[in-house]
């Protein structure tokens, strides 16, 4: 479970002062659930997912992932969760196959554990027919298959999903949510951060609507969109955060 508890981040700007990223955000996920974080940009989505996953260190507030505080218990908290965004990152030079490798010795999986692992993503994401090419060889969408066979190698129980179909096409779009729900179905805790709606109602079971750092909406996709009286959840996020015609959004 990840429990967060009036979050609260504050940045210093040499022009604007203190800026106030999240305001006081309270949530939880549970295992077997897809929890959705929408909002547009600056709205505070990347900085909580930052927060967990223990790259920033709140003003206030707490989180927590499997009873574990976050801040105080970091180190063991890395261990429980996988981060996947819509930069892969990868190691031009290495290929996929050498890559896991690579990676399950900094997870500290035995040899044995990861050559296991290694083979059963290959063939789960679909890797097998470049898994020995150079990673700066590959395409967009097979460069995130190999990402996310990176970040889940060591089988965590939370997965954290920021944008991980940015720039994808719909076929690749699609694998990637298929994985999603395969996680889901594993019973994962997954945190899914989207601008595309479409994603949002196919996948999360729950989810917020963050708009200046603060929650202006939270509940299942039906409901929020019963609350607001809208038909789509579009029209429901823009509802919620008084989107104006003209407005950026």
């Amino acid at each position: 479970m990840i429990r967060v508890e009036n979050l609260v981040k504050e940045y210093r700007d040499s022009k604007k002062g203190v800026v106030r990223a999240l305001d006081g955000i309270t949530f939880e996920a549970n295992p077997g659930e897809i929890f959705g974080l929408i909002g547009d940009n600056g709205a505070g989505k990347t900085t909580t997912l930052r927060i967990l996953s223990t790259v920033l260190t709140p003003t206030s507030g707490r989180a927590e992932i499997d009873g574990l505080d976050v801040v105080t218990h970091a180190d063991e908290v890395r261990s429980h969760f996988g981060f996947i965004s819509g930069t892969t990152g990868l190691y031009g030079r290495l290929t996929p196959r050498e890559t896991l490798s690579y990676f399950g010795g900094l997870y500290g999986l035995s040899t044995e554990t990861c050559k296991r692992r290694t083979d059963e993503l290959i063939t789960t994401l679909g890797i097998a027919e470049f898994a020995d090419r150079q990673c700066d060889k590959l395409s967009t969408g097979q460069k995130q298959r190999v990402g996310i066979a990176r970040t889940v190698l060591h089988n965590p129980p939370v997965l954290f999903l920021d944008e991980p179909t940015s720039g994808l096409d719909v076929a690749s779009s699609q694998g990637i949510m298929e994985f999603i729900e395969q996680a889901k179905s594993e019973g994962k805790t997954v945190v899914f951060s989207s601008h595309h709606m479409a994603e949002v109602e196919r996948l999360c079971d729950r989810l917020v609507v963050l708009h200046e750092g603060s929650i202006r909406g939270q509940g299942t996709v039906e409901s929020i969109k019963a609350e607001t009286g809208q038909d789509t959840l579009e029209r429901a996020f823009l509802a919620l955060v008084d989107y104006k015609a003209g407005a950026v959004a």
